[in-house]
C-alpha cells in the first residue's frame, strides 16, 4: 500500500507566475470541427455501459474499468508517440495549461510531455499490478484508500488523453483514429462522472470537447459556463 500511495506524491499544481509577455493567439481547435467529433467506432449507448451493475462490488468495477482505460489510453497514445518528442511538445501542454511532476520529496521535475506521460504510464502500472492496491486474488480486500488512488489514476489518465487533443489530433486523423479516440473519451469521461471520479476543475480545460461529444461540460461546475472557459484562455495556467 505505502508504494502505491507514495507514486502519486508526484503531480501537485502551482499557481501561474506572470511573464509580463502578451497572450499567444489560441490556435484552432480542429478537434472541435463537426465533421469529426460525430466520428465514433460504435453508436453503443455509454451511459448504460457505465452503470455499476446488479451484485457487482463497487470496488471491482471500478478496479476492471480503471485497468481497461489505463491500457487504452495506453495504446491510444501508442499510434502518436513518435510525434510526441521532446523537442515537439517541451513541456506537457494541454491548449492553455502546463502540467508538471514532482518527485518523491515534492521537488519540481521539468520534463517534456514523452517524460511526463512515461512518468504517469510507470506509475499506474506499478499499482494495478500491486496486489496490495488491486487485489485479483479471492478474498484479499481492497485498500481503504482505493477510491482515492482510482481517482488520481484517472486524472493523469485524463491529462494524457487531452494532451493528445490538444497537440497530436492531425495525426490522430492522418492515422483515421479519432474515431477511436472520441469513442475512448466518450466512455472515459462518463464512467467517470457516473462515479464522481474527476474534479471539474480538473477537466475545464477541455470543457468544449467534452459538451460537444459528452452533452455537458465537466459536470458539477454549474456558474462558471463557456464564457469562464474562454475567458482563461489568455493566459498560461500551471499545474
Amino acid at each position: 500500500m505505502g508504494a502505491g500511495e507514495q507514486a502519486f506524491t508526484m503531480v501537485r499544481k502551482s499557481k501561474a507566475k506572470p511573464n509580463g509577455k502578451k497572450p499567444v493567439a489560441e490556435e484552432k481547435k480542429v478537434y472541435l470541427e463537426p465533421e469529426y467529433t460525430k466520428s465514433r467506432i460504435t453508436d453503443f449507448g455509454f451511459k448504460e455501459l457505465v452503470v455499476l451493475p446488479r451484485e457487482i462490488d463497487l470496488n471491482e468495477w471500478l478496479a476492471s474499468n480503471t485497468t481497461t482505460f489505463f491500457h487504452h489510453v495506453n495504446l491510444q497514445y501508442s499510434t502518436i508517440s513518435e510525434f510526441c518528442t521532446g523537442e515537439a511538445c517541451q513541456t506537457m501542454a494541454v491548449c492553455n495549461t502546463q502540467y508538471y511532476w514532482y518527485d518523491e520529496r515534492g521537488k519540481k521535475v521539468k520534463c517534456t510531455a514523452p517524460q511526463y506521460v512515461d512518468f504517469v504510464m510507470s506509475s499506474v502500472q506499478k499499482l494495478v499490478t500491486d496486489e496490495d492496491v488491486f487485489p485479483t486474488k479471492y478474498g484479499r480486500e481492497f485498500p481503504s484508500s482505493f477510491e482515492s488512488l482510482v481517482k488520481k489514476i484517472c486524472k493523469y489518465l485524463f491529462h494524457v488523453l487531452a494532451h493528445i487533443y490538444s497537440s497530436h489530433f492531425k495525426e490522430t486523423l492522418a492515422l483515421e483514429l479519432h474515431g477511436h479516440l472520441n469513442t475512448l473519451y466518450v466512455h472515459f469521461i462518463l464512467f467517470a462522472r457516473e462515479f464522481n471520479l474527476l474534479d471539474p476543475k480538473e477537466t475545464a480545460v477541455m470543457d468544449d470537447l467534452t459538451e460537444v461529444l459528452c452533452g455537458g461540460g465537466g459536470g458539477g461546475g454549474g456558474g462558471d459556463g463557456a464564457g469562464g472557459v474562454v475567458g482563461a484562455q489568455n493566459h498560461v495556467k500551471e499545474r
